[in-house]
């Protein structure tokens, strides 16, 4: 190895070190903002480690705010525009809080007429205020299929109340075991009443969702 050689491989090492050591958030992407190296704080950002972050999309990671944002970026590199960018982003923490910042991008190469990578450095600006609780997701169609459920039904009594087929019915069902994970029609039934879907000391049983809702 010529001494030229082994110079850039100590000084690549070196900023490998700087790279890593970095309290702020920093990820190298390509030009499709695709993650060829991150730093242990981006990483932990994401719960992962820098290895699990190669590869990864930083817009998937890094919820971008404004589409129009990422818009106009991808252009002006298309372009070869060589100015600093800035999108504001939210993206899920390991603890589970949601967070907001700005993710700024900046293009390197080392000539002009190379295809330029991206350095891309998180500001962390805070965690968002969490939300409130959110009704349960039905359709009016379900809450009947669930009031006419609690009410003593089978699949083909609520077809007929409901002017839907047998399958019809089983669909609805499924659907609604699926999102709540329930294992049988009893325990959903039993969701339905602790979630608000059915109205407690009501017989029969009828919905709390409105019928246009």
């Amino acid at each position: 190895m010529d001494l030229g050689r082994a110079d850039a491989v100590v000084w690549r090492n070196r900023a490998l070190l700087v790279f890593d050591r970095v309290s702020v958030p920093v990820a190298v992407c390509d030009v499709y903002g695709q993650v060829v190296l991150a730093n242990p704080a981006m990483a932990a950002e994401c719960g992962t480690t820098p290895g699990r972050l190669r590869g990864r999309d930083v817009l998937e990671l890094f919820r971008p705010q404004e589409a129009g944002q990422v818009e106009r970026i991808a252009e002006a590199l298309r372009l070869r525009h060589r100015s600093r960018y800035q999108v504001s982003v939210r993206w899920r923490a390991p603890g589970g809080a949601e967070r907001f910042g700005e993710l700024t991008a900046d293009p390197v190469s080392d000539t002009v007429d190379e295809t330029p990578a991206l350095l891309v450095m998180l500001r962390v600006l805070g965690d968002c205020a969490p939300a409130g609780p959110e009704p349960p997701a039905v359709t009016p169609v379900e809450a009947r299929v669930l009031a006419l459920l609690a009410g003593g039904a089978g699949t083909a009594a609520a077809a007929r109340e409901l002017g839907l087929s047998k399958d019809g019915v089983t669909y609805h069902l499924r659907r609604l075991s699926a999102r709540w994970n329930a294992a049988n029609r009893t325990e959903l039934v039993a969701r339905a009443y602790a979630l608000g879907v059915l109205r407690p000391g009501v017989w029969p049983p009828e919905a709390g969702v409105p019928e246009g809702g």
